[in-house]
C-alpha cells in the first residue's frame, strides 16, 4: 500500500481528500501545519507528498525546500488555490513535481497521484552506455555520467546536485539523445500533465539544467533549436 502524507490546514479539504484516497487504496497521514509536515516527512518513508502553499507555521514553498534538503526524490504535489502562472512556477522551482489548483475534481487528483507514483517507480526506458560501462543503471553521454541507482550525476568528474524535476528532465534527454524534442513533448514526459501556462516551465527548467551542466560556452550539451525545441548533443 502506497503511503501518502497530506499537509493541509483546511479540515473539510483534509476529510474529503483523505477519505477519497483511502477508498482508492492509499494509506494517508495528515499534518495541519507546515512545520509538522516537514517533521513527518523527515521521520517517515512516504511515497508521495500532497502540499498546500498557504499553511500556518511554515508556508508550503518553504516546506518543499526543507523537504528537498534531505529528500530529493519523493514526489511532491502542490494542491493550492494560488493558481497564477507565477505561483505555479514558484512551486515547481521550490522542488515540487506537479501543481493542481483548487477547486479541483477528485478524479483529476487521483490521476495526478497515479502519474507521480508511476514516474517515481519507473526505470529508464532505454540504456545509453558507452562500451566500457556495463552497469544497467549508468547513463553516459560525452563526459556526463548519471547513475540512476545512486542518483549521482557527474560531468568531467565533478559532482552535480539536481532537484527531482531537474533529474527527471535530464533522464528524458538521455533517453532521447540527438533528437530534437518539442516543449510539449518534454512537458508531457516530465510533468505528465498539460499545464495551462504555455511552455514557460519547460524553458525555466532547461535553463536551470544548463546552468548546472554547461559551465563553458563551447562545451554545451543541451542546445536550443529555434522554433522546434531542444536537443541533447555532444559538443
Amino acid at each position: 500500500m502506497k503511503k501518502i502524507v497530506l499537509i493541509e490546514d483546511e479540515t473539510s479539504v483534509v476529510s474529503f481528500i483523505k477519505k477519497g484516497l483511502q477508498e482508492n487504496g492509499y494509506e494517508v497521514s495528515v499534518a495541519f501545519d507546515g512545520r509538522t509536515g516537514v517533521q513527518l516527512v523527515q521521520s517517515n518513508d512516504f511515497d508521495l507528498v500532497i502540499l498546500d502553499i498557504m499553511l500556518p507555521e511554515m508556508n508550503g514553498l518553504d516546506v518543499c525546500k526543507e523537504i528537498r534538503k534531505t529528500n530529493k526524490h519523493v514526489p511532491i504535489l502542490f494542491l493550492t488555490a494560488l493558481g497564477t502562472s507565477e505561483n505555479i512556477v514558484l512551486g515547481l522551482e521550490s522542488g515540487g513535481d506537479d501543481y493542481l489548483v483548487k477547486p479541483f475534481k477528485f478524479i483529476e487528483l487521483v490521476a495526478r497521484v497515479k502519474s507521480l507514483l508511476r514516474r517515481s517507480n519507473n526505470s529508464p526506458a532505454q540504456e545509453i552506455v558507452e562500451p566500457e560501462i556495463d552497469n544497467e543503471h549508468v547513463f553516459q553521454f560525452s563526459d556526463l555520467i548519471v547513475n540512476d541507482y545512486t542518483k549521482k550525476v557527474t560531468r568531467a568528474g565533478e559532482d552535480i546536485s539536481l532537484t527531482s524535476t531537474e533529474y527527471k528532465l535530464l533522464l528524458y534527454f538521455l533517453n532521447n539523445p540527438e533528437k530534437v524534442i518539442s516543449r510539449a513533448e518534454i512537458l508531457d514526459a516530465v510533468w505528465g500533465v498539460n499545464y495551462e501556462l504555455g511552455t514557460n516551465v519547460v524553458d525555466v527548467y532547461v535553463n536551470y539544467l544548463r546552468k548546472k551542466l554547461d559551465h563553458k560556452e563551447d562545451n554545451k550539451l543541451i542546445h536550443t533549436v529555434i522554433g522546434m525545441g531542444y536537443v541533447l548533443k555532444k559538443p
